[in-house]
């Protein structure tokens, strides 16, 4: 029987060589854009800005795991690195309807390296301008490009964001808070208000920066050095916490959630499995320490268990991650997300069927439907129908 329901890898990458891009950059600021190198190894794949080299990592996907190479990667030979009719016939191959997909090389912050902030800022709206004039409009509902921000500053943020809003956008990644900072501000409260009053989904690749693991900042109104013995009841609640979680907790503590109660956030490429002993430890941790920050850090008591904001204002994508399927009723299931990571290394394309069938086995298939796509299509506000897919080339099946 025909699929009648979408899947959506709600994580994956444009893995281009600049040149795709680029002519987008403003004449004064193009010497200071990316641009693609020659290696000695043969590999075409080296992307430069300013001296900083990001190698391409193309042998990496695409082949068994015994065949596997990191060396020699080209953009014009190699998968998900071509145009966008190329990235629809590799969707058709691999039995995807659609990606969100996050900017490659190394995210927001290697466009960073560039150290002229008008540079920078005009290397991201390229990027933006060419998703959405160019590469996405081929298959809106399918290439489903998100939008960059700047970190430099709630205004540079904010316009962007405004930017992406008239030209159809599905969602912005964030790589800061909206200030720039690395902790919630006040200011960004205008970013979170835009956002909801221009329905514009949010998402996070991985976490913010600096926050993979363990505690990220957190400015508490007194110092736990002069006033705890050290002791930070932050660090305390974070103690567990993995990649984008310590930034959840940052925003929960801050009250993002109090004055926001409609805001949501995706973090992508997390995996799951490790969320449900997370919220366990959480609520324990919070119940025992958050009397004693209440005296003496001044930290506000929530109104109820931080958990209970976890489950209620964040998404979280993953990819071949048997272990969180199985524990998707501690997690929620509405809230996972189902990704390939494509064209990276931890993709199984062009055999991602084989994976789904491998991870989702047993689970019910309104459980099924919702994690491969119909959270995504939810969040994202995507199109439901499955499109059409094109044939697939000789010697490779199309999934239906």
């Amino acid at each position: 029987m025909a699929q009648d329901y979408r899947i959506i890898s709600s994580d994956s990458h444009l893995q281009v060589a600049a040149e795709r891009w680029t002519p987008h950059v403003p004449a004064k600021y193009r010497d200071q854009a990316p641009r693609t190198v020659e290696l000695p190894d043969g590999g075409h794949a080296t992307v430069v800005v300013e001296g900083k080299k990001q190698i391409f990592h193309g042998g990496l996907t695409g082949r068994p795991y015994e065949n596997r190479w990191p060396n020699g990667g080209r953009f014009d030979t190699s998968p998900g690195a071509g145009s966008a009719e190329q990235r629809l016939r590799e969707q058709d191959i691999d039995g995807v309807d659609g990606e969100i997909m996050f900017t490659y090389p190394a995210g927001i912050g290697y466009y960073r390296g560039i150290k002229d902030d008008a540079a920078y800022k005009a290397m991201i709206h390229a990027w933006n301008e060419w998703l959405a004039e160019e590469y996405c409009p081929v298959a809106p509902e399918r290439l489903v490009g998100m939008g960059m921000l700047p970190d430099t500053g709630l205004e540079d943020a904010m316009a962007e964001l405004e930017y992406c809003a008239r030209m159809g956008f599905k969602g912005v990644c964030l790589n800061k808070y909206p200030s720039g900072e690395e902790v919630p501000t006040p200011e960004d409260d205008r970013f979170w208000a835009a956002a909801l009053d221009l329905n514009m989904p949010l998402a996070v690749h991985v976490c913010f920066a600096g926050g993979h693991s363990g505690a990220p900042p957190f400015r508490h109104k007194r110092d736990p050095k002069e006033v705890s013995s050290g002791v930070d009841a932050f660090t305390k609640f974070t103690m567990y916490a993995v990649r984008g979680a310590g930034n959840a907790l940052q925003m929960i503590f801050s009250g993002v959630f109090d004055r926001f109660p409609r805001l949501h956030l995706y973090f992508a490429e997390t995996q799951v499995g490790w969320i449900p002993n997370f919220l366990e430890i959480l609520d324990d941790q919070y119940d025992r320490h958050i009397h004693w920050a209440e005296r003496l850090l001044e930290m506000k008591k929530l109104d109820r268990l931080p958990s209970e904001y976890i489950r209620e204002h964040f998404w979280w994508g993953f990819m071949r991650n048997a272990v969180g399927v199985r524990n998707r009723y501690e997690i929620g299931v509405e809230r996972m997300m189902w990704a390939t990571d494509f064209p990276h290394a931890e993709s199984d394309w062009p055999e991602s069927q084989k994976i789904i069938d491998e991870i989702f086995e047993g689970v019910p298939e309104d459980e099924k439907r919702r994690m491969l796509g119909g959270n995504s299509v939810e969040y994202f506000h995507l199109d439901p129908t499955p499109p059409a897919r094109t044939e697939a080339p000789a010697g490779v099946a199309a999934v239906s």
